[in-house]
């Protein structure tokens, strides 16, 4: 590859490769649960820990050679009505990497957590303000990726309650949630009464999963571990979102790859989180047998969007202009 047509991909290296990092970290804690579950080494958990790590500091190092050599091409992405959502997704991961990393090394990830916690709390705050700003936004503008910024604050808990900041929690769990409902509201009237998602857009209906899954896991860690009234709400409200979106499945398998396709895996990891929690709280042999069937969907949505971007890599269809 020539210097300039390096310099060309470098400026579109786009912020949504974060979305990448959270479905590993998410792959990891779902991991990590089935083997809490079934009494498994924590082999699996480890080697995925390590992947993610090395996959948010490989893009990590892009993003950052892309803000200092394209300043201009990370700003355009920061005024990009959809793009925008996806900025959040920088610190989200930080957040994931934390949780999953503490029971193991619990020091290295009150660190990361701490930086997390500040860069989620500013993301958040911007990518708001720039919504409520001047900024002229459509419907059409609106897809389920605006809940990434929502779903940032939600995660919080999952490591903070263990690692003591159990105030602080319950402030980024009440944003959350309230921004939540919020936006679900919008997102519901857009896909409703408006034009269809567009195809590059259609597979972050996905994302409608994450919010109540990773919801119920913050209110158990801030409620002391209790599957009370709440917690089966929440819990609820996320397999009614799988319904919607699993009969949507036969429209995503027409659709040529992106890097939106990457929305399917942290829902679905979510997802399997939640069932493998509600499993052991209600000791129902059924969810436990639910949260194999999840973990194992969520092996092969992770192995062929990584197999899959791989290739587009390797093809050259990623880093293009739009």
């Amino acid at each position: 590859m020539t210097v300039p047509a390096a310099e060309s991909r470098l400026a579109h290296f786009p912020v949504t490769f974060f979305a990448t990092v959270m479905g590993l970290a998410g792959l990891t804690l779902a991991l990590h649960r089935a083997e809490l579950t079934f009494g498994w080494g924590h082999q699996a958990s480890h080697l995925a820990l390590a992947v993610t790590v090395a996959d948010f500091l490989l893009i990590a190092a892009f993003f950052a050679a892309k803000a200092v050599r394209h300043p201009a091409a990370v700003r355009g992405e920061w005024h990009h009505p959809v793009k925008l959502a996806f900025f959040p997704a920088i610190s989200i991961s930080l957040l994931l990497i934390a949780t999953a990393a503490r029971p193991e090394f619990p020091e290295a990830a009150r660190l990361v957590w701490l930086l997390g916690v500040a860069a989620q709390g500013a993301l958040t705050l911007a990518v708001i303000s720039g919504w409520i700003g001047r900024r002229p936004f459509q419907p059409m503008h609106i897809s389920p990726a605006w809940f990434i910024p929502a779903v940032g604050n939600v995660v919080v808990p999952l490591a903070g309650v263990p690692l003591g900041f159990v105030e602080t929690s319950w402030l980024f769990f009440s944003a959350g949630l309230l921004f939540w409902i919020v936006l679900l509201t919008l997102v519901m009237n857009r896909l409703i009464f408006h034009d269809p998602l567009p195809a590059r857009l259609y597979p972050t209906l996905a994302i409608l999963i994450a919010p109540p899954a990773v919801g119920f896991l913050a209110w158990l860690a801030l409620n002391g571990g209790q599957l009370d009234a709440f917690a089966h709400v929440l819990y609820g409200v996320t397999l009614v979102f799988l319904g919607l979106v699993a009969v949507q499945a036969r429209e995503f398998a027409r659709l040529p790859f992106a890097l939106s396709w990457w929305a399917l895996s942290f829902p679905v990891a979510a997802l399997t989180v939640a069932t493998f929690r509600y499993a052991e709280l209600s000791q129902s042999a059924g969810h436990r047998v639910a949260g194999l069937v999840f973990l194992a969907a969520l092996c092969v949505v992770i192995a062929g969007l990584a197999g899959r971007t791989l290739l587009a890599v390797a093809r050259g269809e990623i880093c293009q202009p739009e």
